[in-house]
C-alpha cells in the first residue's frame, strides 16, 4: 500500500522531533504550511522504518526543509543513521543517540552530517538563536514557558528505560507536544529565517543555520578571502589551517593611542598604570582597577568600563537636564578610526568593518537586520580574543578595550570640569550626566572637541527621569514619555527580554514601574492586574536532580505561582560525595586525601574529614523558601489564579521601587 504522504506532501517547511528509548523510536512531524501531521514508530509493536525512509525521499523530491530544535546536533544525525542503515532496530537507534549525547566536546563533530550529505536540508532554531552558546543555553521547555504555552511537558519516562505497549501512546503525545512547541517557536523565528534566506541567495553561501554573530564573522571571512586569498585560511599539505596572530606577551603602552592624556591625577594614575602593564593573558587581568573622581567611581575591566550612582531617582527640571551620550558602534568604530586590525588581516579588515557598519546604518533601529548586524560587528571584535578564530590577535582586543575605556574617561573629565555637571552613569560605550540647561552650548562644544579628536560620533538622548538601582538595572524615561528598561526592570517580552532570559513574574517590574513612573499604588496594581500569565514563575533542574512539591516528585521544569493554599517547592540534589561517606575537610590536597583514605577506608579520620563527622546525603534547597506555590504546567482547561498570594509580588515590587531615594 502506498503511504498517503506520497500524495499530500507539498513544498515547504516540515517541523519534526524524535524520541529514543532502548526499545522504542518515534518521530512526529507537521507541515508548517498545511498543518498536515505524520507519525512514525519503531518498536516491538510497529515498524515504520520503510515508510520513514520514503517520507525523507519524498521531502527531498518536493524540496522541503526539515525544521527542528538542536536537530543538527542530535535529531538529524540519528535520522540520517536510520536512512543509511535501513534494517535497523530501536536499540541500535538508541545506542546511536547515546553515543551523540555522551560524546565529549572534541568528538561531537564525528556525528555531524555535513550539508552536502543531508537527504533533506535542515533548519536548526537552536543554532539560529545561538542557544549553543553556554551563556544563552535554553531548552525547548524554557521556551514553552517564555512563549506562554498552554502545556509545559517534560519527558514522561526516565532516559534508558524500556517502555511497555501502554506507555507508547504517552510518548507519542509528548513527541507531538514538542513538535507543537517547535512549530510555535518557528513562527516566532520567521523574520530571522527570511533574513538568512536573503543572505544565502545574495552571496551564494548557506547562512541558514548561522547565529547573528556567526553571519557577521563568516561575511567578514568571505570578504577578506576575496580581497586577499589566504588571509584567514591557508592550505598546508592539503589541509586547511587557520591564520592567526599569536602573542606571548602584550605591552599595553604599544597599543594606547598617543593623544590620550588627562589633567585629573586619578585618571592620570590609571593611564600610567595601563602603560606600565605587560600582560600574557587577557581574561580578568584588570580586576579591581578603579578610581574616584569628584565622588564618582570609575571601574575598569577587560570588557569595558562601568560606574553608576546607586539606589537613586534622578530628575530633570526647568534648570537641569539629563543627557545620555553614546558612541555609535563604539568598538567597531575605534578600529575603523584608528586603523586597528588583527595583524595578519591588514587594512582590508578596517575597510570591510566600515562597509558592514554602513550597511547597518541603512536599517532602522529596532529592525531584525539592524540588530543582527550590530551583533555581527561586535562579534568580530569578541572573536579577536578567541583562539579558535581566524580573527585571533589579543593585542587587537586590548587596543580596542583599553582605548575604549580611556577615551570615555577623556569625555567624562572634560564634562566634569564644572561642579554643576553630575556624572550619573558610565558603561562600555557611553555615559549619562545631569547638567544645567544653560551649559548646553558648552556641552556641545565638548562633544564637538571629543568627536574631532577621536574621529568618533556621539549620539545623544535626553531623559526626564532615571530610576536607578545600579549600572545594569534601571528605568530611563525619555522626554517624550517613552521608557528604556534594563535588567530587573525589563518586562517587554519580545523587545527587552531575550528568549534565553527568565520571563518569570513580570508583574513585579510592571508594578514597580507603575509606582515609580506613574505614582500608582503597588498593592492595588497587583490586585487589579488582569493577565494571570504575568504572575507565573518557572524553575528548572538538571536531570541529576529532582523537584518535589509538598514532598511529591514533579517534572523537572515547572510553571507555578505564589499561592495561599499551595505547597512548598523544593529542589533535591544528589549528595556531593558518596552517600553516607564522611565529608572531606577543606584545604587538603587530593593526593593527601586519597593516600589517607586508602589507609582508613570507610572510617572517620580527623586528618581528612570534618570535625563534626558529617556525612554526604542528598541536598535540599527551597524554591521561594517560606512561601507556598501552586503548579500549573497544563492550563488548557483555563487558568484560575484566585488563590494568588499578592503579598509576595508586592514585596518583590517594593524591593525595586521603594529602595530608590531622591
Amino acid at each position: 500500500m502506498t503511504p498517503d504522504f506520497l500524495f499530500c506532501m507539498t513544498k515547504g517547511d516540515v517541523v519534526f522531533d524524535i524520541e529514543t528509548y532502548p526499545n522504542v523510536f518515534t518521530l512526529f512531524a507537521v507541515h508548517a504550511g498545511t498543518g498536515r501531521e505524520w507519525y512514525f514508530e519503531l518498536s516491538p509493536w510497529r515498524n515504520d522504518v520503510d515508510a520513514l525512509i520514503q517520507f525523507m525521499e519524498v521531502m527531498h523530491v518536493q524540496q522541503c526543509r526539515m525544521v527542528g530544535f538542536n536537530n543538527l546536533g542530535f535529531d538529524y544525525p540519528v535520522l540520517h543513521y536510520i536512512y543509511q542503515v535501513r534494517d535497523v532496530t530501536a536499540h541500535q537507534i538508541y545506542q546511536k543517540a547515546m553515543a551523540i549525547i555522551k560524546a565529549p566536546d572534541n568528538a561531537r563533530f564525528a556525528h555531524m552530517v555535513w550539508e552536502s550529505d543531508r537527504v533533506v536540508p535542515q533548519i536548526d532554531l537552536f543554532k539560529i538563536h545561538h542557544f549553543d552558546n553556554m551563556a544563552r543555553k535554553t531548552s525547548l521547555k524554557v521556551l514553552a514557558f517564555n512563549m506562554r504555552s498552554e502545556n509545559i511537558e517534560d519527558l514522561p519516562f526516565d532516559v534508558g528505560v524500556e517502555l511497555t505497549a501502554d506507555q507508547v501512546p504517552t510518548l507519542k503525545h509528548y513527541n507531538r507536544n514538542d513538535v507543537k512547541e517547535t512549530l510555535t517557536f518557528y513562527r516566532e523565528s520567521l523574520d530571522q529565517i527570511r533574513f538568512r534566506e536573503e543572505l544565502t541567495a545574495k552571496y551564494g553561501r548557506d547562512f541558514m543555520n548561522h547565529n547573528d554573530t556567526k553571519i557577521g564573522k563568516d561575511y567578514f571571512i568571505m570578504r577578506l578571502e576575496e580581497n586577499r586569498p589566504g588571509s584567514c585560511y591557508q592550505r598546508v599539505d592539503g589541509r586547511r589551517h587557520m591564520v592567526q596572530t599569536v602573542r606571548e606577551r602584550i605591552r599595553l603602552a604599544d597599543v594606547i593611542i598617543p593623544y590620550i592624556q588627562f589633567n585629573d591625577p586619578e585618571f592620570t594614575r590609571i593611564l600610567h598604570w595601563f602603560k606600565e602593564q605587560t600582560i600574557t593573558e587577557t581574561k580578568g587581568v584588570f580586576t579591581g582597577i578603579s578610581c574616584s573622581v569628584k565622588g564618582f567611581q570609575f571601574v575598569f575591566g577587560t570588557g569595558g568600563i562601568h560606574g553608576s550612582v546607586e539606589s537613586q531617582i534622578i530628575e530633570a527640571d526647568d534648570d537641569n537636564m539629563i543627557l545620555d551620550l553614546d558612541v555609535a558602534s563604539y568598538y567597531p568604530n575605534i578600529a575603523i578610526a584608528n586603523g586597528f586590525h588583527p595583524d595578519h588581516l591588514g587594512q582590508d579588515f578596517c575597510e570591510i568593518y566600515k562597509d558592514v557598519y554602513q550597511q547597518r546604518r541603512g536599517y532602522a533601529k529596532g529592525t531584525a537586520e539592524n540588530a543582527m548586524l550590530k551583533l555581527a560587528l561586535n562579534g568580530v571584535y569578541g572573536d579577536s580574543n578567541n583562539k579558535y578564530s581566524p580573527f585571533f590577535d589579543p593585542q587587537y582586543t586590548m587596543a580596542i578595550t583599553v582605548n575604549g575605556q580611556l577615551l570615555l574617561c577623556m569625555l567624562a573629565e572634560a564634562l566634569m570640569q564644572t561642579d554643576t555637571v553630575q556624572m550619573i552613569q558610565i558603561n562600555t560605550d557611553g555615559l549619562t550626566i545631569r547638567c544645567p540647561r544653560a551649559l548646553m552650548p558648552w556641552v556641545n562644544q565638548v562633544k564637538a572637541w571629543w568627536e574631532q579628536v577621536t574621529s568618533l560620533e556621539l549620539e545623544s538622548a535626553e531623559y526626564s527621569r532615571m530610576f536607578i538601582r545600579d549600572v545594569n538595572n534601571y528605568i530611563a524615561q525619555y522626554t517624550d514619555g517613552n521608557l528604556k528598561r534594563k535588567g530587573a526592570y525589563a518586562h517587554c517580552r519580545k523587545r527587552e527580554l531575550g528568549w534565553h532570559q527568565n520571563h518569570s513574574a513580570l508583574v513585579v517590574p510592571m508594578a514597580a514601574e507603575a509606582a515609580l513612573v506613574r505614582g500608582e499604588d503597588i498593592a492595588e496594581f497587583i490586585a487589579t492586574h488582569a493577565d494571570p500569565m504575568d504572575f507565573m514563575l518557572r524553575t528548572k533542574v538538571p536531570r541529576s536532580s529532582t523537584l518535589e512539591w509538598g514532598g511529591d516528585r514533579v517534572q523537572n521544569i515547572v510553571r507555578y505561582y505564589i499561592s495561599n493554599t499551595g505547597k512548598p517547592l523544593e529542589k533535591v540534589m544528589p549528595p556531593a560525595g558518596p552517600a553516607g561517606a564522611f565529608k572531606r575537610r577543606s584545604g587538603i590536597s587530593d593526593y593527601f586525601y586519597q593516600k589517607t583514605l586508602a589507609e582508613v577506608g570507610d572510617a572517620w579520620d580527623e586528618r581528612i574529614h570534618t570535625k563534626n563527622k558529617s556525612t554526604y546525603s542528598e541536598r535540599r534547597t527551597g524554591i521561594n523558601t517560606g512561601w507556598l506555590v501552586t503548579i500549573c504546567n497544563d492550563i488548557r482547561g483555563g487558568l484560575d489564579v484566585s488563590d494568588l498570594n499578592h503579598d509576595w509580588y508586592v514585596a518583590e515590587a517594593e524591593k525595586l521601587a521603594l529602595t530608590l531615594k531622591r
